[in-house]
């Protein structure tokens, strides 16, 4: 597993350069891993409002903002180093070979659209500004979720279609193998989220942070939806009441 000082040393050298840094291929899936047994200690708590939960929390926190601020730093080289490559600049093949797998596979993507768009607007090709309309489709529904007072509004979109393995694997790649390392795929580790529940609030209450890491500043009589094993607690020192139906 990855834990937060390494993340952090990773990401202070990514930063400290303009180029790409090696990282081992299965960083973020490490990270996640820490994250996932992290909150499996803090499903373990019997007091998720606990000292010791709260500091569990807060890694996780930490960690997850580590990972993202990774990844923003080596998205943004990738961009540049795409452009690059389709404006015909000289890149340094080595700093390409330091792309892991899903980053390689952004940057041939971005590569790809760039020149169809190029071809499009530029060179006016017909056959480009042909594929283009023909590959326009409509945006997904949103469905907005019925507004509870004291949470913030939702969503629903449908899931995107996955497109078909020869558009995301090169030619002879089987599905089950990583394209740029012909590396059997890795199975990331499972997501864990904790269930909500809706509550009403009975009394004001200091700012505490829950099990998934939101931080609650609640007053009398709002009404919300928290993590069950949060809503428990408060219930069963009448600080709430549950209106699950």
């Amino acid at each position: 597993m990855a834990g937060l000082e390494d993340l952090r040393k990773v990401v202070l050298s990514e930063r400290e350069t303009g180029r790409l840094t090696q990282i081992p291929p299965d960083l973020y899936d490490r990270a996640h891993a820490a994250i996932a047994s992290l909150m499996e200690r803090v499903y373990a708590i019997e007091d998720p409002l606990s000292d010791e939960a709260r500091t569990l929390i807060e890694e996780t926190v930490s960690i997850r903002e580590t990972v993202a601020d990774l990844f923003a730093i080596r998205a943004r080289k990738s961009l540049t180093l795409a452009e690059n490559h389709a404006q015909g600049h000289y890149i340094d093949r080595e700093e390409l070979k330091k792309l892991i797998p899903r980053e390689r596979e952004m940057f041939d993507r971005i590569v790809a659209a760039i020149g169809t768009c190029q071809d499009a607007l530029v060179q006016n090709s017909p056959q480009a500004r042909l594929t283009d309309q023909v590959s326009t489709a409509p945006s997904p529904a949103v469905h907005p979720l019925p507004e509870v007072p004291g949470t913030e509004a939702a969503a629903v979109q449908a899931p995107p279609v996955a497109p078909p393995v020869s558009e995301t694997l090169p030619a002879g790649c089987p599905p089950d193998e990583m394209p740029a390392t012909g590396e059997p795929a890795r199975k990331h580790p499972a997501q864990v989220k904790p269930p909500y529940t809706l509550i009403r609030v009975l009394a004001d209450m200091d700012t505490f942070m829950g099990v998934d890491g939101r931080t609650y500043d609640l007053s009398r009589g709002d009404i919300l939806m928290m993590p069950e094993r949060n809503a428990e607690v408060l219930i069963g020192r009448n600080r709430a009441v549950s209106l699950k139906q």
